[in-house]
């Protein structure tokens, strides 16, 4: 069966992708003629583990193929899957539906003979029936089968988590479209994967209310870390013991600086407007957005303590720009947030991430790149560790302690254990963990 994916962002190019190692014939369409040459030739536009091997075996072996032309392949294909961005509106905090219109506009003569469009792109609650009326609108003789189906995919875990679905979730009213979608994903069903059918509503509500589940427990846990650091908690012994908690879970129990991204902040933004709009305020939903955009601010004030109140002149190494491991995405990185911060306060700043490097110097002049964890330590102040990657885990403490002045080390996740740092003398502020060796001013002694 042809498949036409169209959007080469990260939810298309992996889902394209995984389709045809599923054996499918799959044509993902990107308008940008530039990205699609570079395609071609196994040349991809972000970082996500295993994905260049697995789109070039694809392509070698003729089931994966990438055009900017959407008419040849539209008219062909059984299944057509749109997958194109949908970011934040600034200036209202909706979620824009720009580029979907745009590709409706583009789409809308091919739609006959029942094709079915499946929508992937995560859309406000209402948006498949919209685009119903407005491909109407633009042909009224259109006969195509409409469905919804969110996508759950992690970046820097989406091959994963393509391959090994939690579940599967499709919106349609119509038969002929749940007939095409279990097929889409027979291999799914033989495995047993949970297969949930619902109205277009429901299944837009679900990936919403799955996001949104999501940012309050990364901010739950930040909240308990805050309290550990009051009453002489562990906050990983904490998080151990909810995650053994099988109502709980032991995933996004990890404190941080804050959730970021390309979907959290906005999908939460996105379903709270919403909610209000329906007279159904979630006013859970609205404290997590405050106190994440409030996340940086108290990791700064961890540092400013760190360095005795004074950032002006520090020489500070900072590892990792992405707002997590594993991915070259900045977007809405809290890192960039407490980056910026740092520099505004007059501090000297030598940073280092494994992939998002290339991006950062387009958009945060004034910063040394280093070109290796230890180079952006040499003859630092002190270490401020931001993003979780497994080459800063791996890291030589004793070599840390070579190149910095200070043994000083603000780990704001909690990438090693006070053990560690403890034997090697560090002294080391962490998430929900009393300092280790923190440097105390002496009491002032009361007048005579």
């Amino acid at each position: 069966m042809k498949i036409t994916i169209i959007g080469t962002g990260y939810v298309g190019l992996v889902s394209g992708t995984c389709f045809a190692e599923l054996g499918f014939d799959v044509t993902c369409v990107d308008k940008d003629e530039n990205k699609i040459q570079k395609l071609k030739k196994s040349t991809l536009p972000f970082f996500e583990p295993n994905l260049s091997e697995l789109l070039d075996k694809n392509v070698r072996e003729g089931r994966l193929h990438f055009t900017s032309l959407l008419k040849n392949t539209a008219e062909t294909s059984k299944i057509i899957i749109i997958a194109v961005g949908t970011p934040c509106d600034f200036e209202t905090g909706r979620t824009s539906l720009k580029d979907i219109y745009s590709v409706l506009d583009s789409l809308a003569p091919y739609l006959r003979n029942n094709k079915l469009l499946v929508l992937k792109s995560t859309v406000p609650i209402g948006t498949l029936k919209k685009i119903e009326q407005y491909i109407y609108m633009l042909n009224k003789q259109a006969k195509f089968e409409l469905a919804s189906n969110p996508e759950f995919l992690r970046e820097g875990n989406a091959i994963q988590d393509f391959m090994k679905l939690d579940r599967i979730v499709v919106g349609t009213e119509s038969l002929k479209a749940k007939s095409l979608l279990r097929i889409l994903y027979h291999n799914f069903l033989l495995e047993g994967i949970p297969y949930i059918e619902t109205t277009p509503e429901t299944a837009e509500l679900i990936k919403y209310a799955s996001n949104a589940f999501l940012g309050l427990k990364v901010s739950y846990i930040n909240q308990m870390a805050d309290l550990c650091e009051k009453s002489n908690g562990n906050i990983r012994e904490l998080a151990q013991a909810l995650g053994l908690d099988h109502r709980i879970g032991r995933g996004f129990l990890d404190p941080g600086p804050g959730f970021g991204g390309s979907c959290l902040p906005k999908d939460l933004l996105e379903l709270s407007i919403y909610a209000k709009e329906v007279e159904k305020p979630l006013t859970l939903i609205d404290e997590v957005l405050k106190f994440n955009n409030l996340r940086p601010q108290k990791m700064l004030k961890i540092i400013q303590t760190a360095f005795e109140g004074n950032l002006k002149g520090k020489t500070i190494a900072i590892l990792g720009l992405t707002f997590k491991a594993n991915t070259d995405d900045l977007r809405d990185s809290p890192s960039l947030n407490i980056i910026n911060k740092l520099y505004n306060l007059g501090a000297t700043l030598q940073v280092y991430d494994p992939k998002g490097m290339e991006s950062a110097q387009k958009i945060l002049p004034g910063l040394y790149f280093a070109k290796n964890p230890y180079e952006a330590m040499k003859n630092a102040d002190g270490l401020v560790i931001l993003t979780e990657w497994e080459e800063f885990k791996d890291l030589d403490l004793e070599r840390v302690k070579q190149f910095l002045k200070t043994p000083l080390v603000i780990d704001l996740r909690n990438i090693f254990s006070l053990d560690q740092m403890k034997s090697k003398e560090f002294t080391y502020y962490s998430l929900g963990h009393r300092p280790l060796n923190e440097k105390t001013k002496p009491k002032r002694q009361a007048a005579a």
